[in-house]
């Protein structure tokens, strides 16, 4: 099964896939009618930053068994097996709470959401575009993200690439795979700020 799988490595902390995601979870589905709805399309991926402010994009990693899931008291969290996402019936949601204090990773948001109920806020996280997967697109934070800090692939075949970059680096004659010139050049300038501030 295809996941998102973040690379924290490249990521620049632009925000576009929060932006795309909140589009993506809008009901008209474009920019520009999302910002006018009510309630806002909000996203379901959140950047924050780092020591040198650089970005990491968090979102649900699905986890296998999922301690959300096990914690919602509603029975609201369910686990789509057929495509591994967990998933959070909206109109079984009691708002308590019990999920994002079980969350191990902080991702799982509370309010109105313009495809849940009307005027009840609901816990709201990743649900890997589950609307757009079905219609054979990418997740939208995939789709946008230029940095190539957000793939949607095979988890093996992640973690076979990344065991592959880490045995490649430790051999002396082989040179580091190359970070993307943006991401290296915008990565060597916030460290240098850092460094030149003294913190």
């Amino acid at each position: 099964m295809k996941q998102v799988v973040v690379h924290p490595k490249r990521c620049v902390g632009c925000m576009q896939c929060m932006l795309a995601c909140a589009t993506a979870h809008s009901r008209s589905l474009t920019l520009v009618a999302a910002v006018q709805e009510t309630p806002q399309p909000k996203p379901r991926i959140h950047v924050g930053s780092g020591r040198f402010n650089e970005g990491f994009p968090n979102r649900c990693r699905h986890c296998d068994p999922a301690p959300c899931q096990m914690a919602c008291l509603a029975g609201a969290i369910y686990r789509r097996d057929s495509v591994g996402t967990v998933m959070i019936n909206p109109d079984r949601c009691i708002n308590c709470a019990s999920c994002a204090m079980a969350c191990p990773y902080g991702v799982i948001r509370f309010h109105e959401d313009p495809l849940g109920p009307s005027g009840h806020a609901i816990a709201v996280k990743c649900d890997n575009c589950s609307a757009r997967v079905a219609k054979g697109l990418i997740p939208a934070c995939v789709e946008i993200c230029k940095a190539g800090a957000l793939t949607y692939e095979e988890m093996d075949a992640a973690m076979r690439r990344q065991t592959r970059a880490v045995a490649r680096s430790m051999s002396t004659d082989v040179d580091q795979p190359a970070m993307p010139a943006g991401v290296a050049l915008l990565k060597s300038i916030k460290q240098s700020e850092i460094v030149l501030s003294g913190s």
